[in-house]
């Protein structure tokens, strides 16, 4: 390990108050915390209790007022509408001014709560500041998400406005939003006082009079609004994420331990500086672009890309290669389903030779495992550094990474590499013992967690405790199984239910599926347990294959059930795969495997809130049935 990491790491858990207390000195504060970390009863941690700041002042005004204000802040890249905008540190600062003017006009104070139902439009992220701006707290919905499911956040947050938008872009295919909204906020028991809605140049939306205002109309009538202090324990924002319940879980971020967190981030693990440019291909619904999209670039100084677009089909898979040459791109990051997108539709590569790769140094992979084939082909592919990184909503950025900015660590492919300084990772057994090196258990973090995670969830701090914190008393539950070797470098295997229990060998469909993403034809890959009145249950395959493969789909699938046993063992009990024609996800790019497993044995399933496109389900259930699953 490098020595820089590793006396980073070290101080880091021993001396947590003098680590985070000189992070903290990148920050602007009103006032600075004279107390860096309290430790509470329940084993978690408060950070800097006692300091006053501004999240907005530190992502837009402090730039300006220290000479940035002429420099890109943000770049608005849409291959969907055809629209490619720059915005300046100084006008974007001026534009969150005054919505955040127009945002109070509608009563809107610290503490009150703005839901933004927005595509992936520069005046998403300017809500979001906008509402920093004023110490309100913003919930990001993902635009186009039912509304049902919008409907139960609505009640959950119980905002005072709602920010939309008149439609998203579908790569060809316009969402009306706005009827989406109206029939939320009908089921809604809270529904809010007032909705701004940005009318976009492709579908006007017709406006309920007396409730909705038109954005434009909103913001020209609006005075710029300066930052309002908050506490640095006050709630930046709330981000739902499905809960097993129904009911979402509302995860709450805090404005000081997030603003050290993810200015130390950007320095540390991603390598980036002031004035460079970083591309994070996510979405603003998502706390990735929460992170990396809207914040950590704009604490840091940085420019940032927000992209409208997908990585194949706006208008192929050259797409992120071009906004990586044109817009001088120093590090991007993305998640590994984007990867082999682009690795099925282009396997040679032939796209990337159109644009290069420019000025970039790195490319970081997050969101699901990033099997090692698929980061072994973006390696050859770029030449430069795949850095494969772990972390959730819940922690708010990385937990585990191989930290360019102290000093790049040898890969191990398969493995995000080690626990990031703040944070103390360790495998347990159910009992919460600690597990010898290499052996599979619970992946979970000792308390207190470090800046920037998650102090509790919105109004539901007995469900935060009992959801993250009662399984295994003194360390969060990451509900992530794999394992930690000999060297200290953590592997992620699999969500804890994605381990399968095969006549009393418990396996992981993640090292099943690195077998499978091997084979030279497939794409992507999925594994899934189904019930086996024998065994309990067996594991089986779905394989996408490369566009233009021209191989018999059973021949592969006769190929890779010889791989697992050739590289797993007959233990393994792998005998069945089936090509499909894709694997139903989330819009984030999580592959839905409950939901496939649920279909695979005919029991009853709920829609994933958060499904891509619902008809791929239905292609899976014809594929399962072919071979004698997906019986009612």
């Amino acid at each position: 390990m490098t020595s820089r990491y590793h006396d980073a790491h070290r101080r880091s858990l021993a001396d947590p108050d003098g680590f985070w207390g000189e992070a903290a000195d990148a920050i602007d504060w009103m006032r600075r915390p004279t107390r860096v970390l309290e430790r509470l009863e329940n084993g978690t941690g408060r950070w800097f209790g006692d300091g006053v700041l501004n999240t907005c002042w530190n992502a837009l005004d402090r730039h300006v007022e220290g000479g940035r204000g002429d420099q890109p802040a943000l770049v608005y890249d849409s291959p969907v509408s055809g629209t490619v905008r720059t915005y300046t540190y100084r006008e974007l600062r001026d534009r969150v001014a005054r919505f955040a003017g127009a945002l109070a006009a509608e009563g809107v104070a610290k503490g009150d709560r703005v839901v933004i139902y927005m595509p992936m439009v520069p005046e998403a992220a300017i809500a979001m500041l906008a509402c920093a701006r004023l110490g309100a707290i913003h919930s990001v919905v993902f635009g186009g998400f039912a509304a049902a499911e919008l409907a139960t956040r609505l009640d959950d947050a119980r905002p005072k406005v709602v920010v939309s938008a008149s439609c998203g872009i579908e790569v060809a295919r316009i969402v009306p939003y706005k009827p989406l909204l109206d029939e939320a906020i009908r089921l809604a028991k809270a529904p809010p006082e007032r909705c701004i809605v940005l009318q976009r140049p492709m579908l006007a939306a017709a406006l309920v009079p007396g409730r909705d205002l038109a954005w434009e109309e909103a913001e020209a009538a609006a005075r710029p609004h300066p930052c309002v202090p908050v506490a640095a324990t006050d709630p930046l924002y709330i981000l739902y994420t499905s809960g097993t319940t129904g009911q979402p879980k509302g995860i709450v971020r805090d404005n000081g331990g997030h603003a050290v967190a993810l200015r130390w981030s950007m320095a540390n693990i991603y390598a980036v500086a002031p004035g460079e440019v970083m591309f994070t291909a996510s979405d603003v619904g998502w706390v990735v672009g929460h992170s990396y999209i809207v914040y950590a670039p704009l604490l840091t100084g940085a420019t940032t890309i927000l992209y409208e677009g997908k990585p194949v089909g706006t208008p192929d898979a050259g797409a992120f290669w071009r906004v990586v040459a044109e817009h001088d791109v120093s590090v991007m990051f993305t998640a590994p389903t984007a990867f082999r997108a682009i690795k099925r539709e282009d396997p040679e590569g032939r796209l990337l030779a159109r644009h290069g790769t420019g000025r970039l140094r790195a490319l970081f992979l997050a969101g699901e495992r990033a099997d090692p084939p698929t980061v072994e082909w973006a390696q050859d592919l770029l030449r430069l550094p795949v850095i494969d990184h772990w972390w959730q909503t819940e922690t708010g950025w990385p937990i585990a990474a191989n930290c360019l900015g102290l000093g790049l660590m040898p890969v191990k492919p398969g493995s995000p590499t080690v626990a990031v300084p703040g944070w103390d990772v360790r495998c347990l057994d159910a009992e919460g013992r600690e597990m010898p090196a290499g052996d599979v258990g619970a992946l979970a973090i000792r308390l207190p967690l470090p800046p920037g995670a998650l102090p509790t969830l919105w109004n539901a701090e007995a469900r935060f405790r009992q959801s993250y914190l009662a399984a295994f008393p003194g360390y969060y539950q990451t509900g992530d199984a794999g394992f930690v070797d000999a060297d200290g470098y953590v592997h992620v295997m699999s969500r804890t239910d994605d381990i399968i229990n095969v006549a009393g060998h418990r396996l992981s469909t993640g090292a099943m599926e690195e077998v499978l993403a091997g084979h030279p034809d497939v794409a992507e890959c999925a594994v899934i347990g189904v019930a086996d009145a024998l065994k309990g249950q067996v594991p089986l395959g779905l394989l996408v294959l490369k566009a233009g493969a021209g191989r018999d789909a059973d021949a592969v699938a006769r190929e890779v059930v010889q791989r697992v046993r050739d590289l797993i063992g007959p233990v393994a009990a792998f005998k069945t795969a089936v090509v499909v024609q894709r694997l139903p996800k989330t819009r984030s790019g999580k592959i839905l495997r409950g939901t496939m497993r649920a279909i695979a044995d005919g029991e009853d399933y709920r829609m994933p809130a958060t499904i891509d496109d619902p008809v791929a389900l239905d292609e899976i259930r014809g594929a399962l049935a072919g071979i004698g699953y997906a019986r009612s």
